[in-house]
Formats: structure tokens, C-alpha cells, sequence
């Protein structure tokens, strides 16, 4: 820290007795600052400071020198590109591309969470052993700038915006139905290559054609996508000899990074982002998981975005399918950095994938030079920060935010970030508030005495984007103001006027994590091209009423199904390729043809252990949604195999009175068993279905039905479970029974303990006996 003119401004305007700043805002003096750099009136009148005092404050406040200041932002798509250069997605940025902390930070460098699978890119990792790459290429755009395009081709500043405005038509062009031809590609887009600089043009060209000429590219052009991510990945494969295959990729890990680092910095030069400005957290392939409290475990960051599970999450975790690299580049820029700032964003698929790259969280830790800021969210996430592990029912607060950090990343938060930068409620109009509520979205309230109490200093400042909120009552960070505001606390902490956060040691946990490595390394585009194989390789029949066998599935029924199952068993990649070993057939039922029994339930689907064919009356095909849920109970009823030798129901009479039933099962000896479970691990399952075993007779169990109360067999009670942790809106019943896991228990009803347990075990069992994952 050295002495300069802004420190001596700021010493004149904080000695008095009541500083002038006291007149200014409210809160700290970085938060007094802060308002007043943002244009709040300074006051007059105020004895011992001039409005030149005023002006000489504000001139430094914006002239502060900033030029050779390393930034190093982390985060993922939407929240880090916005503060990096406005959301590239959205169609206004083509109004104003040269935005946000670029413009003001020259040396600036993103670090991107990888672990996206939805949309396009869900659809990239069906074919390509990459990393998910629809974040980086969203940041991508956002980090073009002005200065890089005029100086690489010779531009003025109306070309450079109009390349950029190509570019961003070009990079967020969608395309649904396939594309034949390089020219079809361009003429379909609306771009054109002359809309571009020479040389850039003739990169770009070249990408498109290799989308085209390369054939492990082929494939993907047939699905939807987003060119973008294509392109990213055309530059990727022309970094690797074109005789590498899938399977040779992805056993070659150093290979594949390497390939990934340079393609990404090829073309993140063309487009006038510079070189190494935006990249991977770590170039090995991973997945997000999120863990419950009721034990339930999610695998897949668009599958945890749209759960609804209403339980808290209790650890967000990365599932890296081989041992994860760190790259260089990103440990050079961390350790090197000025400024370190975490990015809002999603708080469990964003930044926490990030910390969990082994190393990552450490560099930062070391280096102790760095200003270190989170900024905090604005709104609640939906099946992420609505429900706190402390408190359900209550509203989530920033405290709440670290404290899920604290919770998630190994080695703890200690030195992560020592600044907590939050937009201030107050300048959003109720009613907009309002008009949120109503969308079910929450913003994250701001508690500031407890954010300093966890050993970190709270900045409210108004970083709110005014004019999306006049215009489009729409509520979002403003990249402009953000930088300036991150600009003036650099200024601060640099003239010592930075206010810190207290020395009280944090109360957060301190927790040390393993790291999650797959353990069959399958990594997904293996694992769709294995559930295709295994779903096409089926036997398709159609039973109706006047036939007495099935016959034949017409062809273009059959096509529908097999596109209709992979597709949902690809949803849910915590189906393996292992649980389909048990299905040799899909057979569709005519409606009136229907036989089996519905007194027990509404589930119009059923493994047929006889042929080993999943049944599916007809009515349900035609409906995705309960085709589905069709599907799912079948095949989780296909893992118990021919498990059950003997099962009848007999009646029960005490004294000539009929009082109930007796469900009787007797399961097969182990060397004619063919299922999915071994017999030890059936007989814990019949026993949590609350089968009981039968003394004296072995591989018999007994369950006793009072009255006229329903029943779900075990075999379809297995299918209901299996479907409902996958996603519980598939299996409403399962849902209800789970749902006294969210009540207290109380030692006063026993019972209530018992059933508790009983589901805790069930749920375990699911988790670690069908899906595999040994968590604990």
C-alpha cells in the first residue's frame, strides 16, 4: 500500500468529526464511497470540504489507474458472461457489445464451469468425448472486445461492432432439422462470410467446413444444436490427427486437454477475445451431482436445475469421469491475479463444480496479494436455494449463500473471498419485487451483521441495471456499473480506505472432501452409444385383441419408440447401460387387450419376467410424459429378473371371520436367479417392503394385509422406487409415503421413528444397491 493523491482525498473528506461522507448513502465508508461514485449528490455547505474536494474525489475515482491490474473471474454461463460483457444470448447485446469489466480491465481472464449438459451442449456429449462447452462459448462471445478487433484486422470502431454483431448472429444460431452442406449451413444462419474480416472470415470458413468434411463430426449435425458450440468444437478436433477415434480420446486424457486448451485459445483470438481469456476449470470430462437430505442422489446439472424435491441440498458434488486436471494456464492466472471475483450465478452449478477442480480452491488461497469479491445472487433458485439444510420454511439470506459454500468445498471458504458484494434491495420498486413473487422467484435478502460475523464484509452497492428495469421491469446486474463499482473498491483497497472484514475467526466448517472419480470411467457419449445399441437391439411387438401372440411392431412405430426410450433413459444418467441386461422386448398392448389386474394401482406398465419384456399399454405411448413414467417403472421392475418363484394372496379368517390377506412370495434359489440384485441384496429389499421372512422355510416371505387396506406388491413398489428417485413426479403414492421424512419425529409415537428409518434405509439401499453410487 502506498500513499497517493486519492488517499490523501479521501483522508480530507473522513477526518472531520461527522466526515462529509456521512452525508453521503449509507452503511460503510466503502458502501458511502461507493454511492458517491455511482453519482449520488455529495453535499454542500459542509465546513472543511469544497465541491472541488468533491470533483478531485470523483476525477480519481474514475481515473484510477487500472491498465495493468490482473482480474481472474470465475463462474458459469449466464451470471459470468453478463458482468464479463453483458449475456451474449440475449438479442440486445448486439446494442451495446463493449461492456462490463473488459472494457475496463484489459487484463481480464475467465474461469468457466464445465459441467453444463442441457440444451445444445446435452446434445454435443452425445457424440463428443468434450467437456460441456455451451458456457465457454457463451462467455466467449461476451468477452470480444472493441481494441482486439480494430488492432487484428485493421478496423474502425463501427467495423469492430459490426463484427461483433456478426459474430454474435453466427455463434447463437439454432438449427433443429439437419444440415446438408457447408452452404446450406451459411445461407440458413443469415450470415454471410463477407460479413467479416478477411481473415476471420477464412477461419470461420474453415471451422464450417470441417463440421462437414471430419466424420466424427457427422453425426452431431443431424440433432439440435447451437453453432456455436460446433464451431468450439471443429477447432477442438483440428488439434487432433483425424484417424483418433472416440475410444482412443478418451483414454487419452493429457491428449484431449491439450487439444481442448489450444482450439479454445485459437479461436478465442479470432474473435477478438484474446488469448487466454476465457477458460476450463479443467478439460476433464464431469458431471454435477446433488446429494438431499433425504438421501436422494441427482446426477446431471439440467436434471438438478429442474428437480423439485422439496428437500434441501446437503452437498453439491462433482463426478469427474477420469482424474481431473487442473490446467496450467488457469493456475498461473489465478496465482498471478489482482483481483480474484467469483460471479453470481447458479450457487450449486456454478461456482461450486469450480472450487471442487482438485488445486483450484488452494491457488487462490495462496495467494494472499489478491482483492477477493463474491458477488452475491439476486434471486432464489428454484430446487437449489429455496430450502436452507438449517431451515426449510425459511427465506434464504446471504448468510445462507456462504454458508453453503462453507458446506461444499473442501478445505472450507477460509481465503476464498473476503468481500461480499450485493445489490441493494431498496432500489427495486415493489411492485416489480411483487411481480417477481408472483413468477415464484425470491430475491436473496441481505443480512449484513451475520455475513460479519462469519468473518466477511458485506458492500451494498447500486448495481442494478436501471435501464432493463425502467424498460422491461426486468432485474439484472449491470455490467458497466459492476466494473466501475469493482474499479473504485480496487482504488480503496489500494489507498487503504477499503473497509476489511473483522479478524473473528469463522465459525463455517472446515471439511476435507475425496475426490469423485466415475468408477466404470464411462464417459457420456459411450454411454448414449451403449444405450442405443442395448434399446435397438430389442424385440418390438403389438398385441391387440385379435391376435392371440403379438405380432411384428409396425416400422414406423417402432422407430418413434426406440428415439422415445433412449431419449428418456439418456434424461437420467443415473440409468446405466447395465440395467437395461434384463429387457429383451417391448411389447405395446392395445388398450382393450389390457389383462392385468388394476386393483392395486393406476400403473399401466409391467415387466413380464415369462418372455422378459416390458409391457406398455397403447395409450400410454402416445403421451411422452406417461410414456416416461411407463417406461421407467418397467425397467426399474426388469432389475429384479425372475426373482419371484411362487406368489399367491390367501385370506385370513379368525373365528369364521374374514380379517384379511396373506401375500405370500417365495424368491428363487441363487443358482436360477437372473436378476440385477444378489440374494442377499433382495432379501434387504423385501425386507425394507416390509416382507417379512418365514422361520423355518427359506426364500419365504409373508406379508399380512388388514381388512380392505391396499397393497403394492414388491415388484411394482421396486418400480415405483426406482421411477421416483430418478424424478418423484413420476410416482405421486411413492412421493406421499417418502414425504413423512420432511416432519421432526417424536420420541412419543415410535412408529413414526420406525417408518422414518424404514424410508432413510430404503433410500440408501437405491443409492447405493441399484444406482451403484457409494457415496458414504
Amino acid at each position: 500500500m502506498t500513499k497517493s493523491p486519492l488517499g490523501d482525498l479521501l483522508a480530507g473528506v473522513t477526518k472531520k468529526v461527522f466526515s462529509p461522507l456521512d452525508f453521503i448513502g449509507k452503511g460503510s465508508l466503502t458502501e458511502r464511497v461507493l454511492a458517491f461514485a455511482l453519482g449520488e449528490e455529495p453535499p454542500s455547505g459542509v465546513a472543511g470540504c469544497t465541491q472541488e474536494n468533491w470533483r478531485g474525489l470523483a476525477a480519481a475515482l474514475s481515473n484510477v489507474q487500472v491498465d495493468k491490474v490482473r482480474v481472474v473471474v470465475l463462474g458459469g454461463g449466464t451470471g459470468l458472461s453478463n458482468v464479463i460483457g453483458g449475456d451474449s444470448r440475449r438479442a440486445e447485446w448486439k446494442e451495446t457489445p463493449f461492456t462490463g469489466l473488459k472494457e475496463v480491465f484489459p487484463h481480464l481472464h475467465s474461469i468457466v464451469c464445465v459441467t453444463d449438459d442441457g440444451g445444445s451442449t446435452g446434445e454435443m456429449l452425445k457424440d463428443f468425448p468434450l467437456i460441456g462447452l455451451g458456457d465457454l462459448r457463451h462467455v466467449l462471445l461476451s468477452s470480444i472486445r472493441s481494441v482486439n478487433l480494430k488492432k487484428s484486422y485493421q478496423l474502425d470502431d463501427d467495423g469492430a461492432v459490426q463484427t461483433a454483431v456478426a459474430l454474435h448472429s453466427f455463434f447463437n444460431f439454432r438449427f433443429n432439422k439437419p444440415l446438408e452442406s457447408a452452404e446450406q449451413l451459411w445461407k440458413a444462419s443469415r450470415v454471410t462470410p463477407e460479413m467479416f474480416p478477411q481473415t476471420l472470415a477464412d477461419y470461420l470458413v474453415a471451422l464450417v467446413n470441417r463440421l462437414f468434411t471430419d466424420k466424427r463430426m457427422a453425426t452431431a449435425l443431424h440433432r439440435p444444436q447451437c453453432l456455436g458450440n460446433l464451431l468450439l468444437a471443429a477447432a477442438v478436433y483440428g488439434k487432433l490427427p483425424a484417424f483418433f477415434r472416440t475410444a482412443e480420446l478418451a483414454a487419452n486424457q493429457k491428449r484431449m486437454q491439450a487439444a481442448i486448451m489450444d482450439g479454445l485459445a485459437d479461436l478465442s483470438i479470432a474473435v477478438g477475445a484474446g488469448p487466454q481469456a476465457v477458460l476450463p476449470c479443467t478439460a476433464t470430462l464431469s458431471q454435477l451431482q446433488m446429494l438431499y437430505v433425504n438421501g436422494v442422489l441427482v446426477t446431471g446439472e439440467s436434471k438438478a436445475d429442474t428437480a423439485r424435491r422439496g428437500y434441501p441440498v446437503e452437498r453439491a458434488m462433482v463426478r469427474f469421469v477420469d482424474d481431473p486436471l487442473l490446467p496450467d494456464p488457469v493456475s498461473k492466472c489465478i496465482a498471478e491475479a489482482d483481483i480474484i471475483i467469483l460471479a453470481p450465478g447458479s450457487l450449486y452449478s456454478s461456482i461450486i463444480p469450480i472450487l471442487q477442480v482438485p488445486g483450484l480452491a488452494e491457488v487462490i488461497r495462496r495467494n494472499d496479494k489478491a482483492l477477493k469479491l463474491l458477488i452475491a445472487n439476486i434471486w432464489v433458485q428454484k430446487g437449489e436455494t429455496d430450502a436452507t439444510r438449517e431451515a426449510p420454511e425459511k427465506r434464504f439470506y446471504v448468510s445462507d449463500l456462504i454458508r453453503a459454500y462453507g458446506h461444499n468445498i473442501s478445505g472450507g471458504i477460509h481465503r476464498l473471498f473476503s468481500h461480499i458484494l450485493t445489490l441493494d434491495l431498496a432500489d427495486i420498486p415493489s411492485s416489480v419485487l411483487q411481480s417477481y413473487i408472483l413468477e415464484n422467484k425470491e430475491p436473496i435478502y441481505i443480512d449484513s451483521d451475520k455475513v460479519r460475523e462469519l468473518g466477511f464484509e458485506p458492500v451494498r452497492a447500486g448495481i442494478i441495471c436501471r435501464n432493463l428495469l425502467q424498460r422491461q421491469r426486468v432485474i439484472q446486474h449491470d455490467p458497466d456499473t459492476l466494473a466501475h463499482v469493482i474499479r473504485s473498491m480496487w482504488a480503496l483497497r489500494e489507498s487503504g480506505f477499503l473497509a476489511l472484514p473483522s479478524l473473528a475467526k469463522s465459525r463455517l466448517p472446515n471439511k476435507q472432501f475425496s475426490v469423485r472419480v466415475s468408477t466404470d470411467r464411462m464417459i457420456p457419449c459411450m454411454r448414449y452409444e451403449r444405450l442405443t445399441q442395448a434399446v435397438q437391439g430389442l424385440d418390438y411387438r403389438y398385441l391387440t385383441l385379435d391376435s392371440s401372440l403379438p405380432e411384428n411392431m409396425p416400422s414406423s412405430l417402432c422407430r418413434d419408440i426406440i428415439t422415445a426410450v433412449v431419449e428418456i433413459l439418456w434424461h437420467h444418467p443415473d440409468i446405466h447401460p447395465d440395467h437395461l441386461q434384463y429387457v429383451k422386448g417391448i411389447c405395446s398392448v392395445e388398450t382393450s387387450s389390457w389383462k392385468r389386474c388394476q386393483h392395486w394401482d393406476n400403473v399401466f406398465s409391467f415387466y413380464d419376467p415369462e418372455d422378459s419384456c416390458i409391457k406398455i399399454r397403447e395409450d400410454q405411448i402416445k403421451s411422452p410424459e406417461r410414456l416416461e413414467t411407463a417406461v421407467l417403472i418397467a425397467l426399474g421392475q426388469s432389475l429384479l429378473g425372475n426373482y419371484c418363484q411362487q406368489k399367491s394372496m390367501e385370506d385370513v379368517f379368525v373365528q369364521d371371520r374374514q380379517v384379511g390377506r396373506l401375500y405370500r412370495l417365495i424368491v428363487r434359489r441363487q443358482h436360477d436367479l437372473h436378476s440385477f440384485l444378489s440374494s442377499q441384496e433382495l432379501d434387504t429389499y423385501l425386507q425394507l417392503s416390509r416382507m417379512c421372512p418365514t422361520q423355518g422355510e427359506q426364500r419365504c416371505y409373508t406379508r399380512l394385509i388388514n381388512g380392505e387396506e391396499g397393497f403394492t406388491p414388491p415388484g411394482l413398489l421396486f418400480g415405483l422406487v426406482f421411477a421416483w428417485y430418478l424424478d418423484n413426479r413420476f410416482a405421486s403414492n411413492v412421493e406421499y409415503k417418502m414425504s413423512v421424512m420432511k416432519n421432526i419425529p417424536s420420541d412419543l409415537i415410535l412408529e413414526q421413528v420406525k417408518i422414518m428409518h424404514r424410508r432413510e434405509n430404503l433410500i440408501r439401499f437405491f443409492r447405493e444397491r441399484v444406482f451403484r453410487d457409494q457415496f458414504f
